[in-house]
């Protein structure tokens, strides 16, 4: 973002962590929207087209993702309407190495001294701030502000942060390093499972293709996720995209992660469906 001074007079200020990237559906994306809690110590920060999501543990908060570069400022200011301090972030959770869920995390580090957890492949992503050549999505391009401040998780592997644990879930396929994140919130003697999403969608740039056998980890990275996410505890999904995941920013309804999986079990079996016939032709 570019961030003009306080007087018309005084220079205009280019921040290398906040700078626009010039993203087609970046005005989409960043639609703004208020805070809102969604059960207990959950919050939402995020905007219309990109979910980000704040946890207070009761010793720290955790954020998670951090959408485009840009997006950092406003990030910042939803955790303070909600009347959290940023410098009380401890640890911002990433789900994928794509600029539209991680262009803001450097900026992000930068004002709050947090270290950002992600998977072994994730933080080769981050580190780099560009895609990996494995990746569907390699010949975009693009470059975003890389992370330095990483702690590396497993599967499987709890973080645990004063009165919340929170899962990693390894969900391949969107990238091999995707991670999906969940935890529990209570009010009272009520506790829901809450599940934040890698995006699962199986979409990739124009020349890369599915039936490829250099492709056969990424399908049968998303058959393990398709087969996490129906066994998932999931009382309320959030997903990276909000619209992935239904109606509204996040998805209530039983059987969420079920539905989740199913759609792009569904997206996948056309995809590779489409690409067969070319291939016959």
């Amino acid at each position: 973002m570019i961030a003009s001074a306080g007087s018309i007079d005084e220079p205009v200020t280019d921040d290398p962590l906040t700078r626009p990237m010039a993203v087609e559906r970046a005005k989409e994306w960043l639609a703004p929207l208020p805070p809102e809690k969604i059960f207990g110590n959950s919050y939402l920060v995020g905007f219309q087209g990109l979910s980000v999501a704040l946890i207070d543990t009761g010793a720290g908060l955790v954020l998670i993702d951090g959408a485009l570069p840009q997006a950092a400022p406003a990030i910042l200011a939803n955790v303070r309407e909600l009347g959290f301090d940023p410098k009380d972030i401890k640890f911002i959770l990433s789900t994928e190495p794509h600029f539209d869920h991680s262009g803001g995390l450097a900026a992000l580090v930068r004002s709050t001294g947090a270290t950002v957890v992600a998977s072994l492949r994730g933080a080769d992503g981050l580190r780099l701030g560009a895609l990996a050549k494995d990746d569907p999505q390699f010949d975009y391009g693009g470059r975003w502000p890389p992370v330095t401040r990483l702690r590396v998780v497993k599967d499987g592997e709890v973080l645990k942060l004063g009165r919340t644990a929170i899962t990693a879930h390894a969900t391949p396929g969107h990238t091999i390093g995707s991670m999906s994140w969940g935890w529990q919130a209570c009010e009272g003697k009520t506790c829901k499972s809450i599940v934040f999403a890698s995006s699962l969608n199986p979409v990739s740039a124009d020349a890369y293709r599915y039936i490829a056998p250099s492709s056969a980890p990424i399908v049968r990275g998303f058959e393990a996720s398709y087969r996490r996410m129906d066994g998932l505890a999931c009382d309320i999904l959030i997903s990276a995209h909000p619209d992935n995941a239904g109606e509204g920013r996040y998805n209530n309804k039983p059987g969420a992660c079920r539905s989740y999986a199913e759609r792009s079990r569904k997206l996948l079996a056309k995809r590779l469906a489409r690409e067969q016939n070319r291939t016959a032709k």
